[in-house]
């Protein structure tokens, strides 16, 4: 065999070993490496938590009456105004004025007995509390819908993936974690 023969085969065989290595390393596969992300949708949760919120609240409270009818206020106005009312006039015009003083000091004095009994008051101090709930939201992933050439799907995942999601040797989508 000639130099330029055996040079010839030399080369073919590199050259087709060449070819037969590049092909192994999916040099001329042309299926997508990454899903595109077409969208990412957070999936949120909104709980209510309890708690128990207290306040100091003064209270005034009017004291236990002791005589309900004023019965102390009216007979010590009567006996006042009966005595004020016996110094004016004479004979039957005592005796009107006596009782006249006697009516105006039994009113004037179950009044003045009825304001003094509703201002007789005290004030407490008392804890008054409510249950309040506090809103808290909680992420819980991100539904996402991504696009592998012509097909689409959709997967919940706990990140957001951004704009691609990477794919396996065979075309899967490459997670890793799962919603």
């Amino acid at each position: 065999m000639n130099k330029s023969m055996l040079a010839g085969i030399g080369i073919g065989v590199a050259s087709a070993l060449g070819v037969a290595a590049v092909a192994g390393m999916n040099v001329f596969d042309h299926s997508p490496q990454y899903a595109q992300v077409l969208s990412a949708t957070p999936i949120k949760e909104t709980t209510k938590n309890p708690r128990k919120e207290c306040r100091n609240v003064t209270l005034t409270h009017r004291r236990a009456v002791q005589d309900e009818h004023r019965i102390a206020g009216s007979v010590l106005g009567a006996v006042a105004g009966g005595v004020l009312g016996h110094q004016f006039g004479g004979g039957r015009g005592r005796d009107v004025a006596t009782v006249a003083g006697a009516v105006a000091g039994g009113y004037g004095g179950n009044q003045v007995q009825g304001a003094l009994q509703d201002r007789d008051t005290y004030t407490t101090t008392e804890q008054r509390c409510k249950t309040v709930y506090d809103k808290q939201e909680k992420m819980m992933g991100y539904d996402v819908t991504y696009k592998i050439g012509n097909e689409q799907g959709k997967i919940r995942m706990d990140n957001d993936p951004g704009t691609r999601i990477p794919l396996d040797s065979n075309g899967q989508l490459v997670l890793n974690n799962r919603a």
